[in-house]
């Protein structure tokens, strides 16, 4: 029997504390050995087990008292076809067809190599500007950009609460004149662009689509990806702008305008780095990610949307973490879940709507400030289980991000890191080429069950934006961030260079980036230089436009395009969507 097609059967699976078993999917065995056949392999397994593995443990005993996954899940020693739960048509299918557990395109790599978007922003527009033709003629596939965090929380560059922090953690961008020069000299017509930006986004993609309508580019001929995903906000990143359910409202809007006005635009990236990061397992990242996105479509239902219509441009965006099969097993699961969900519950008719399209970041969460040079050995194997586990998109983080933004060096190592897995090591010439694995097909089922545990219970609690009001999401991650830190402290859990092969002094010194404190002056001072130049009488009409449609229930992204044409400033867009919706504070439970 081929070991690409693994029989069918029950399994125990080990689950977080408080989360209920769910049943695996109960369906007959239709390929491989006959009962018989995995009758004699139980047998001989259980023979190994008290025989040859009994001798080898008394003389050599185990180096762990116990063999766990990153996230906790218990490892078995060895699988055979009589241990794994698989229907080869029904649960893996081929690649680029349901349930998507292979891929979704017949050919993945071997065609077209996933896109290398490394995340760049810092300083000024006219820096970051540089550093995007840097990436491109270094070969990156696609642009990232970071915002900084005034930018991220809605605030201009101007403004009190920005004191300190303008272009530090990535580019500041107040009006449509900063994505002016964010983006000169770049086609939008003939690259993607991705913007991570939550609370404020649909003010940013406001900018963008200003800018494309002011070079004369059609809407349906820009590409790219907002991140957008203001539930995950909630949960983990906590950089929001408005309350739970008026976010979900703004949400909608944006997909219902882009799916008919932008329709190569991504109009949510539905991430579960940030809920990773903040210290979820990689089930509770599965899960609360899938999760995330349901509350999505069930929105865009409710406001009448064909699910066929907007589902095909909703994307997501992984963690890639430390734990190599559990983060490839983790983007199986992933693919098969949601290709089910969007099938089974949602009555999705299109190919497209079922397949899970995914970015991925290495874990910026598992980088040392000790001993950083080992950081590129962990960015080059997380990056290897994004492209194994078959992502689409792929940033590699920097060995010097634990200090600063990264030098025009460190990102250039972290590209390369791209390149090499691509070009040199021969995982991309073959499709999906850990399926059949035993390890890899049982820990992918146990992933996605313990992922629909959790969607059951936050279902039963009316839904992901109940579930957040009531901090269930919250608690579950803290429980676990917690957990890890005990393990870690306790050795149970090793992290080179930091609690084992320790250095004196910590490791070696790198260069670093420093960002002049002189850029908030110069983009304070470019800000005003646009307010004393705009016809202020038509940035006022814009706005109240926009107050209008909030208040009224109309789509908000016209009005705000309008706005961003006037050159009215992010923050002066989002006040009126803070004044209409009001603002959040997190009830911090634990």
């Amino acid at each position: 029997m081929s070991q690409d097609v693994p029989v069918r059967r029950e399994r125990k699976m080990t689950l977080p504390s408080g989360v209920p078993p769910v049943q695996a999917h109960d369906h007959e065995v239709v390929v491989g050995d006959v009962p018989g056949d995995l009758a004699t392999l139980r047998a001989a397994t259980e023979a190994w087990r008290k025989g040859a593995l009994a001798k080898s443990s008394a003389k050599m005993p185990p180096r762990l008292p116990r063999f766990s996954t990153w996230s906790d899940l218990d490892v078995p020693d060895v699988l055979t076809q009589a241990d794994v739960p698989v229907d080869y048509m029904k649960d893996l299918g081929l690649p680029g067809e349901y349930p998507f557990t292979r891929g979704v395109q017949p050919t993945m790599y071997r065609s077209r190599l996933w896109t290398m978007r490394m995340f760049a922003g810092f300083g000024t527009p006219e820096q970051t500007n540089e550093r995007f033709k840097y990436l491109m003629a270094q070969g990156q596939t696609g642009l990232s950009t970071a915002f900084d965090f005034p930018t991220l929380m809605g605030y201009d560059s101007d403004s009190p609460r920005s004191l300190g922090e303008v272009g530090m953690c990535g580019v500041a961008v107040d009006t449509l004149r900063d994505m002016e020069v964010l983006f000169d000299g770049i086609p939008l017509d003939q690259v993607t662009t991705s913007m991570t930006i939550n609370g404020p986004a649909v003010v940013l993609l406001a900018f963008y689509i200003a800018l494309a309508d002011k070079r004369g580019i059609a809407r349906d001929k820009i590409g790219g990806t907002v991140q957008n995903d203001c539930l995950k906000e909630f949960i983990a990143q906590h950089a929001w702008l408005v309350p739970p359910r008026p976010a979900m409202r703004i949400v909608t809007d944006m997909i219902e305008f882009c799916s008919k006005e932008v329709p190569r635009w991504n109009t949510v990236s539905i991430s579960g780095y940030h809920i990773r990061e903040a210290g979820a397992t990689a089930g509770q990242e599965l899960a609360f990610t899938i999760a995330d996105g349901i509350g999505y479509v069930e929105s865009c239902i409710e406001r009448g949307l064909d699910v066929d219509d907007f589902a095909p441009r909703l994307s997501f965006f992984f963690d890639v973490h430390n734990d190599f099969f559990e983060e490839v097993a983790k983007f199986r699961a992933a693919r098969r879940l949601w290709a089910r969900l969007m099938k089974e519950r949602f009555g999705a008719k299109k190919a497209e709507s079922m397949k899970l399209r995914t970015h991925a970041q290495t874990a910026g969460v598992s980088l040392t400030a000790q001993q950083p040079y080992n950081n590129v050995v962990r960015v080059a194997l997380q990056a290897l289980a994004a492209v194994l586990g078959g992502t689409q998109s792929l940033h590699t983080n920097s060995l010097d991000e634990t200090y600063a933004l990264p030098t025009e060096d460190s990102v250039t190592i972290a590209l390369r890191t791209q390149q090499i897995i691509a070009e040199e090591s021969g995982v991309a010439n073959t499709i999906d080429p850990l399926a059949g694995s035993y390890f890899v097909e049982e820990l992918t089922t146990r992933m996605e069950n313990e992922a629909m545990a959790y969607i059951k219970r936050i279902d039963e609690m009316g839904g992901m934006v109940a579930a957040i009001e009531k901090g269930y999401p919250q608690r579950e991650i803290a429980a676990s961030a917690y957990r890890f830190q005990r393990q870690l402290e306790a050795g149970e859990r090793i992290m080179v260079g930091v609690n084992k092969y320790e250095s004196e002094g910590g490791g070696s010194s790198i260069p670093l980036l420093k960002i002049d404190e002189e850029v908030q002056k110069r983009q304070v001072d470019n800000l005003k230089k646009v307010k004393d130049t705009r016809d202020a009488a038509k940035v006022a009409a814009c706005l109240a436009g926009a107050r209008e449609a909030s208040k009224v229930g109309q789509n908000v992204m016209p009005a705000i395009i309008e706005a961003a044409k006037a050159y009215a400033t992010q923050q002066e867009i989002c006040d009126v969507l803070r004044d209409v919706f009001g603002t959040y504070t997190d009830p911090a439970e634990f």
